[in-house]
């Protein structure tokens, strides 16, 4: 893009150097909320956007980040039975306080608290997914093994449908 990053973009690309991953983040004109908006942009498949989706322990009140394939339904149930609570969606505060970023723009990393991180398995089957990068406009490619090795999250059945 012809302008610079903005700076929760700029973070994510930071954390991402940082981290040893050499992945460049993009900020688009247009809005990457949505699995279907950010796979326009970059031109993917909707499975191909790794959407990221915070809840909450209904009990404990920790978070869990599930990063899951952008054409999957997630099954809170299969998130609950993981977390041995029921979960639930928190408010759009929760998540900014708990991550550092706004809903529809959540990355993968630069979390301000570590957060427990569940990985969708049907994002293996792509080559190259894209997920968001700190903004509603902004996200970076990566491979599902780098998404694996820049979380330490774990492969978890989260989908409807998935065994």
């Amino acid at each position: 893009m012809d302008w610079q990053l903005s700076p929760s973009a700029q973070k994510v690309q930071a954390v991402l150097q940082a981290l040893g991953f050499a992945n460049v983040v993009v900020e688009h004109r247009q809005t990457t909320r949505t699995s279907a908006e950010a796979a326009q942009a970059v031109g993917c498949a909707v499975g191909q956007i790794a959407k990221s989706l915070v809840f909450r322990g209904q009990r404990s009140g920790q978070p869990v980040l599930v990063i899951a394939s952008g054409a999957n339904r997630v099954d809170e149930k299969k998130i609950a039975a993981w977390l041995g609570e029921k979960v639930d969606k928190p408010d759009a505060d929760f998540v900014r306080a708990r991550t550092g970023f706004a809903i529809g723009g959540v990355p993968p990393v630069g979390h301000v608290e570590p957060i427990p991180t569940l990985i969708d398995p049907d994002l293996l089957q792509y080559d190259l997914i894209w997920a968001a990068a700190g903004t509603p406009n902004a996200v970076f490619q990566l491979t599902p093994a780098e998404l694996v090795a820049m979380t330490g999250g774990r492969l978890v059945a989260v989908a409807q449908g998935q065994p």
